[in-house]
């Protein structure tokens, strides 16, 4: 039933791509989906999104339009490409404890 979904990558996107994505979709395609939902992961937050979608397409809402199964790259989380600049360098200032607590501070009252 996987490879029949209307999002081919449905199982891996996040809530909030699910949301958008399903947009594109007819009340059919949702249907398909919260029952390829309820069958496999029954994610509450999935079928809530998914339901009330359905149920603003059957009270009149209509497909956004586009492609459902185009890749939508801005959904992958980006990783920078020259990795960290962190060094002793780039290091903050170093920090003195408190003096409560400390016996050994000159700075505490005794």
């Amino acid at each position: 039933m996987h490879d029949t979904l209307p999002l081919p990558d449905y199982d891996h996107l996040p809530l909030g791509g699910l949301t958008t994505r399903i947009r594109t979709l007819d009340a059919a395609g949702v249907e398909t989906l919260l029952a390829y939902e309820k069958a496999h992961g029954d994610r509450a937050p999935v079928v809530t999104v998914l339901e009330n979608r359905l149920t603003a397409l059957r009270e009149g809402a209509q497909p956004s339009g586009g492609d459902p199964a185009a890749n939508f790259t801005a959904e992958a989380p980006q990783h920078a490409a020259g990795g960290s600049k962190v060094s002793e360098a780039t290091a903050g200032p170093p920090v003195n404890p408190p003096s409560q607590g400390d016996p050994t501070n000159p700075a505490q009252p005794r």
